[in-house]
């Protein structure tokens, strides 16, 4: 994995989604988390942290968020990218977060949710993307946290058990992570407020048992995989959101396992900041805890 990455890694920073493409936010998380999940050192070393500064660094608006790539788009998915990559390589600066709090709280909508952009409809993914970054930088508090959460409660649905992803939308599996992790980060995101008082001590606001059902009885493809919903064929992105919120959802506050069906049906735990395991992001930690401070630009950082 982490030769072939090598191969996807740009000379000036970033990622491509395959050998000699544009260097892109998006697969630029994948891959970083790809190699947290690998979690050697030479997987962490395939990583040209400084060029991936300048990169970062590239790609940052001067509104705030990040453009996807050279002359793209400035979404929140690239807030939540930028930010999540820089953290995994411990290179999170106040420079690369500077005005990110800000632009975030302007794409906040009148339903409480996060837009992908300032003044569209709010989105779980984007809502996530928003959510978790914040969370991140520890800004949390730039949310209105309340309307966040009356949002968020409302789009498990009561029929199916798992969540759209808009108001008036079909249930789909993947929103089982993007829709189902923000509770856990509420929980954090309301303790960075200083609102810890307010939290339940027994549960994330959202019905586990009901969201699980939905996966393992209605996603599961016949052939293998997960899906979207009956009727649609399985995919790599959907087995992956089904499952990494299954495990966000077996897994409540005060440390005990909530788990439909057979015992065996328990997942290893994810990291809500990162969708990698626990365990892996651990190990980063440690690993990247232990070098000296990086020199970008003759600058050095920790």
């Amino acid at each position: 994995v982490a030769a072939f990455l090598s191969h996807c890694q740009d000379p000036t920073g970033g990622f491509g989604g395959g050998p000699s493409q544009l260097s892109h936010l998006a697969p630029t998380y994948a891959a970083v988390s790809a190699l947290v999940l690998a979690g050697s050192e030479t997987a962490y070393k395939a990583v040209d942290r400084s060029t991936m500064y300048s990169f970062l660094m590239r790609m940052k608006s001067p509104q705030g968020g990040f453009k996807m790539h050279d002359e793209g788009e400035t979404d929140m998915r690239g807030c939540y990218c930028a930010i999540a990559t820089a953290s995994m390589l411990h290179l999170l600066t106040d420079e690369l977060l500077e005005g990110v709090p800000e632009y975030i709280r302007r794409c906040q909508t009148w339903e409480g949710g996060i837009a992908g952009e300032e003044g569209l409809e709010a989105h779980g993914g984007y809502s996530y993307c928003g959510l978790a970054a914040l969370c991140i930088a520890g800004r949390a508090d730039a949310l209105d946290l309340h309307a966040f959460l009356k949002w968020a409660v409302h789009k498990q649905m009561t029929r199916e058990g798992g969540f759209q992803g808009r108001a008036n939308k079909l249930v789909d599996s993947c929103y089982s992570f993007w829709q189902g992790a923000i509770f856990p980060l509420l929980h954090e995101a309301f303790r960075q407020k200083g609102e810890e008082v307010a939290l339940p001590a027994d549960h994330c606001w959202f019905a586990p048992p009901p969201l699980q059902t939905y996966v393992l009885l209605a996603c599961q493809h016949p052939n293998g995989g997960l899906r979207d919903k009956p009727g649609k064929s399985a995919d790599f992105y959907h087995t992956c959101y089904a499952l990494s919120g299954m495990a966000v959802s077996q897994y409540d506050v005060a440390g005990g396992t909530a788990v439909v069906g057979d015992p065996a049906n328990l997942l290893e735990r994810t990291d809500i900041y990162y969708n990698v395991t626990i365990e892996k992001a651990e190990r980063k930690c440690a690993y990247f805890n232990s070098l000296p401070p990086l020199s970008v630009d003759g600058r050095l950082w920790a």
